[in-house]
């Protein structure tokens, strides 16, 4: 598959990044599906023509690079109109997708889970319904995606608005049934008192590599785009013996689709439920701020306060990658801030910083948790086990006469819990 990229930039509303910046991230979105790049640029645009997007000259201009270059696809780094699309296949003689069109492609071949799989299909769905008439694949295809870029072995069939309308209310039910099951998830985690620590940041952060550095498992990290869609949970184990759920979770990426927005807000509750959220920004990044603020807009929507000493704690990734003029600068930053509980420079390439960040986590995990003594008798075993299972456990000690003496940590809400188990005398705050 050989594609030309086009990028633009348009008069109106200023942009967080370069015309340069957006073109390397949309080549990174075709690098994503491997795609080879054998053209690509940016067009300035005054306006945007309602037939085509781009101008005569310029439509004109990029046939003659299709015809050259033998290239396969167009893609077309802008939403396009089906009108558009149609014009711009019929000038070029060759497919065109835009970036909806892409993005849900990259998340067709990536998903892994029931959850990520539907929850992809019905953003294609919805995508092709608001296209009126399109071809689509996703029953008869031979490969990852959705169809959107054509392949050996694929049946193209045409879907009318009753087809694609049945199919996403199948989709709809089977994810209400799984949201519910994962809710059941959540309900039985919360018996345990595991705080929930949730990853979130612009796709290709180095989220996945900081969660396997963190809890020693093996997700897919790789530097591409949206190396990981399925929401991953593991259990890690803190300097002082507190242990969390740490979630890793899909890359937030500028201008993502609306439907994948909605689509993907299952996976996202993770978030919305987490005692605290890391977000983790690749601090090389040239655009690392418009990044930032990418990902603190779509926490907006979600309807969390995206600003630091909330739940909100930033993590400086790759600073690996830095100079040593740029590292002293982080230094200083990170200085200024400190206030703020945060930022945390790390690398989660090399592991420095981490032990620093784990520290950081611990700290605000337990800051407002109640540490209580409890003495059971000796044959008390069942009591013994319900306070494993609902509070975290400091000290353990036996006295002469077989009494046990448990000191444990946990949150204000469980407190009177254990005094209506054990007795009021029985529970001394430390």
């Amino acid at each position: 598959m050989t594609p030309v990229l086009s990028k633009r930039a348009t008069r109106g509303a200023p942009e967080r990044r370069s015309p340069e910046a957006r073109l390397d991230e949309a080549v990174g979105l075709a690098a994503a599906i491997d795609l080879e790049v054998v053209f690509q640029a940016t067009v300035p645009l005054s306006e945007i023509r309602p037939a085509t997007y781009l101008g005569t000259g310029k439509v004109e201009e990029i046939e003659g690079v299709v015809r050259a270059e033998a290239v396969d696809l167009v893609f077309f780094d802008a939403a396009l109109s089906p009108v558009q699309q149609r014009n711009l296949e019929k000038a070029w003689s060759t497919k065109v997708v835009d970036r909806t069109a892409l993005i849900l492609e990259i998340f067709g071949t990536r998903a892994r889970t029931k959850e990520g799989t539907l929850q992809v299909e019905l953003a294609h769905l919805n995508y092709q319904r608001s296209r009126l008439v399109r071809s689509w694949t996703h029953l008869e295809r031979q490969r990852g995606g959705f169809g959107f870029l054509g392949g050996p072995g694929e049946t193209q069939i045409e879907a009318d608005r009753r087809l694609i309308g049945e199919r996403i209310v199948r989709i709809e039910k089977e994810l209400e049934q799984v949201k519910r099951t994962r809710g059941l998830h959540r309900k039985s985690r919360k018996k345990v008192p595991y705080p929930v620590v949730a990853l979130v940041g612009y796709t290709n952060a180095g989220k996945s590599t900081l969660f396997n550095r963190l809890t020693r498992a093996e997700v897919m990290a790789q530097d591409l785009l949206f190396a990981t869609l399925d929401p991953t949970l593991r259990a890690v184990a803190l300097p002082h013996g507190t242990r969390i759920i740490l979630s890793d979770t899909v890359g937030f990426i500028s201008e993502l689709p609306t439907q994948l927005v909605a689509a993907f807000r299952a996976t996202l509750e993770e978030v919305l439920e987490a005692d605290v959220i890391l977000h983790v920004r690749d601090i090389s990044h040239p655009d690392t701020e418009a990044q930032a603020a990418d990902v603190a807009d779509v926490l907006t929507d979600l309807g969390v306060d995206p600003q630091p000493g909330g739940r909100v704690v930033e993590v400086w990734n790759k600073i690996d990658r830095l100079s040593p003029e740029e590292r002293e600068q982080v230094a200083n930053q990170v200085q200024r801030l400190a206030s703020l509980d945060g930022p945390v420079p790390v690398s989660a390439l090399t592991g420095e910083g981490t032990d620093d960040l784990l520290a950081l986590i611990e700290q605000r995990i337990t800051s407002d948790r109640v540490t209580v003594e409890v003495t059971l008798p000796a044959e008390d075993g069942e009591g013994l086990g319900w306070l494993y299972r609902h509070g975290e456990v400091l000290e353990r000690s036996t006295d002469e006469a077989g009494a046990v003496h448990v000191a444990l940590r946990l949150p204000p809400d469980r407190a009177h819990l254990v005094a209506r188990r054990f007795g009021a005398r029985r529970v001394h705050p430390l």
